[in-house]
């Protein structure tokens, strides 16, 4: 499974279209979820449009928190959208077995689909999951860095207590000079790479 969960107030100024970027992410299979870190007095203002344009354009959900709310919102971000993609290829296995479009788990007996649910539950925790942190670095961002680091931190320790593998990388946006996206952290499954 592939996601990135972009972390963003929305205000986006330079570069390309974060909502073009994820629709493109979305079409190479990467689900893209947004999580936009406003401040109380900005609340429904152009930025909370942006992030949710984005979320629809990359398949995935987006939430408007404060910045407090950053650590949470990420893990419980994280195991919905692993449990939906799962849901879905069940689904979508239902069908196929019972030549049904419209089947699902609820044309299930009650027994069978506990039975499901379970194994879904045991499945995401053990199937391997890549997380790519996309970190706004504009500098309407800047005085949350501090609360976006802790976050990160504190998502890869929840990761590393799965049972299947979970790599993160961490990237930021705009780049320096000429590139869109700087790489901070590549693929890693070690937490002293996310705090450094």
């Amino acid at each position: 499974m592939k996601q990135i969960i972009v972390i963003t107030d929305g205000n986006s100024n330079s570069g390309v279209c974060p909502v073009d970027a994820a629709a493109e992410a979305f079409r190479r299979g990467v689900v893209v979820n947004v999580i936009g870190v406003v401040d109380t007095h900005q609340s429904g203002m152009r930025g909370e449009r942006e992030i949710e344009r984005i979320a629809q354009a990359g398949g995935g959900l987006h939430r408007i928190i404060t910045p407090s709310m950053l650590a949470g919102t990420m893990q419980t971000m994280t195991r919905q959208t692993v449990v939906g993609t799962i849901r879905q290829v069940v689904n979508s296995e239902l069908r196929a077995v019972l030549g049904n479009d419209k089947a699902t788990l609820a044309v299930l007996p009650p027994e069978k689909r506990a039975e499901i649910v379970r194994a879904v539950d045991a499945w995401t925790e053990s199937v391997p999951l890549r997380v790519a942190l996309a970190i706004d670095a504009s500098a309407s961002m800047k005085h949350k860095f501090d609360t976006v680091r802790e976050a990160a931190v504190d998502f890869m320790l929840n990761l590393r207590a799965r049972r299947g593998r979970s790599e993160l990388a961490v990237l930021h946006f705009p780049g320096n000079g000429s590139r869109d996206v700087e790489i901070d952290v590549p693929w890693t499954t070690e937490l002293a790479k996310v705090e450094n």
